[in-house]
């Protein structure tokens, strides 16, 4: 039997979306007013504290140009990651 390897260290997909800004050159206001959201909502994604829904991962995906697959992936990759450390 193999044992699967995993990584100690997942980024949180708020670690993603605040690199994505830097990137861009856009603050938290900037986006929060292009998908029409509190600047908290996306504090909050960034810090960790809020999950990205279905609806805002859709928002973000038309905002940055990406598919909402890749934010809710992250975000389900990231919980799945925070599971399997508590099982431990």
């Amino acid at each position: 039997m193999t044992q699967k390897l995993t990584p100690s260290r997942v980024p949180t997909p708020g670690k993603i979306l605040s690199r994505e800004l830097e990137t861009r050159g856009w603050a938290q206001k900037d986006l929060a007013e292009i998908i029409n959201r509190p600047v908290q909502t996306i504090n909050e994604i960034i810090r960790g504290t809020k999950q990205i829904t279905p609806e805002t991962a859709i928002e973000l995906s038309q905002a940055l140009g990406t598919s909402p697959e890749f934010w809710t992936n992250l975000e389900a990759k990231y919980r799945l990651h925070l599971a399997a450390k508590e099982k431990k």
